[in-house]
């Protein structure tokens, strides 16, 4: 069988009799085996427990049983904890760190009677838009080698486009579903917050606890839109230890079933980082794709939020939360830092260096901001079914191990910009 075959083509396959899930599973390991060496985008293998739920999964079929993912070859992205297996989220000191449990998201895979085949390459504390750390390395993006995949599921979105198995579930909080997807040209989703259980996708050594995240969201990857809503269908759900089990739950249907009801706006440029020529060529091909298809679209709207304030709100979140593990020390320095800013400095790398220093009064401050913003784009989704936009302003750029990561700069189009303003696009939605 093609290797490149989406989950719901294997899938049926397996249903008619076609083939087994061990053939599946031998296939995607041998693949690995052989082309993993130049992309390194599973970290941790474990190829013996997925031969043996591959052959549990054939079994199973043969008594008559089947699962949404029964026999279907999947990765996951190395965060999630998976019982005996290293969980670092790419940090040195935690390398040797093993979970006794999975987390729900991995067993929800199991029970829909997935294959595991290993864990997929992160960067660093899963901070960084690409994918490389001292214990597993860099991962390459399967299109060009000199490019990243991406972060902070650049692993997962690399195995997909490189026929590491069908289906992978990654997390994100800044784009690190999508942007991987994008560079490495598959399909991901991030989900509503709260729509997906997140117990047990949690930096080590931390107790795997049904906390409510803010941003943060974990979702699925694959080769096809259709996989997704395969997929999402396992994962959605809350956590049985907030809410119980009492209860069905399920996703509502599309709000339209024919392509000529959905309301388009299109954006595709934003007041703080220009996008590059290449995604806005990508962005009007989805867009007359659409008109083809006889869907209303239409490029500006008054509705539309401030994108400048959507951009600060955004980074002032992420990043006062991204200090948390910071040691005394280094927080004492950003304070100083962030106390030298000049006050008309209004750019976005003053915004996330005063949040990093947020007061609770401040975080409060910005919070109430954040549901007037909000507010807002609930009036533009009485216009409009679909705001379509980039993911990022470029492709996928050369990897840049610069340990300065504020000092990074992104090309786009022959022009350097700060690194982290890239990040305006992933904040839109998050």
């Amino acid at each position: 069988m093609e290797i490149f075959q989406t989950a719901e083509e294997m899938a049926a396959a397996l249903r008619a009799g076609d083939v087994t899930s061990v053939e599946l599973t031998d296939e995607a390991i041998a693949r690995i085996e052989r082309d993993d060496k130049v992309i390194n985008a599973i970290c941790v293998r474990d190829f013996d427990s997925a031969r043996a739920a591959a052959r549990d999964a054939d079994a199973a079929r043969a008594r008559g049983e089947d699962g949404p993912l029964l026999g279907i070859p999947v990765t996951v992205k190395e965060c999630y904890n998976m019982a005996g297996l290293p969980t670092t989220w790419g940090l040195p000191e935690y390398r040797d760190y093993v979970p006794a449990e999975d987390a729900v998201q991995v067993s929800r895979l199991k029970a829909a009677g997935a294959v595991v085949l290993g864990k997929t390459n992160v960067p660093l504390g899963l901070q960084d838009i690409q994918s490389f750390n001292e214990i597993y390395g860099t991962t390459n993006n399967p299109w060009d080698h000199a490019r990243t995949a991406g972060g902070s599921s650049g692993g997962s979105a690399a195995a997909l486009a490189s026929g590491f198995g069908a289906l992978s579930i990654g997390s994100d909080l800044a784009g690190s579903l999508r942007t991987p997807a994008h560079f490495c040209g598959v399909y991901a989703h991030k989900p509503t917050v709260g729509l997906a259980a997140t117990r047990g996708m949690v930096v080590p050594p931390e107790p795997a606890l049904p906390i409510d995240l803010d941003l943060a969201v974990v979702g699925p990857m694959a080769r096809s839109a259709r996989d997704l809503t395969l997929l999402l269908d396992v994962m959605a759900g809350p956590d049985p230890l907030t809410l119980g089990k009492a209860g069905a739950f399920a996703l509502p249907p599309s709000r339209h079933e024919r392509l000529s009801d959905f309301r388009v706006l299109v954006v595709d440029e934003h007041p703080l980082i220009p996008t590059s020529a290449a995604v806005r060529a990508g962005v009007n091909r989805v867009a007359d794709v659409l008109v083809e298809g006889g869907a209303h679209v239409v490029r500006h709207s008054p509705l539309l939020p401030d994108l400048t304030e959507a951009a600060t709100l955004y980074m002032q979140f992420l990043f006062s939360g991204s200090v948390a593990r910071f040691p005394v020390d280094e927080y004492e320095q950003l304070q100083c830092q962030a106390a030298a800013l000049s006050p008309n400095d209004h750019s976005l790398d003053a915004a996330r260096l005063r949040a990093m220093v947020f007061s609770h009064r401040d975080w409060l401050a910005v919070n109430a901001r954040r549901e007037v913003h909000r507010h807002g784009w609930r009036q533009l989704f009485t216009e409009f079914d679909v705001v379509v936009c980039p993911i990022t302003p470029t492709p996928a750029f050369p990897h840049d191990h610069n340990p300065d990561v504020l000092g990074r700069r992104l090309d786009i189009d022959g022009t350097d910009h700060p690194y982290f303003d890239q990040l305006v696009w992933a904040g839109l939605p998050t």
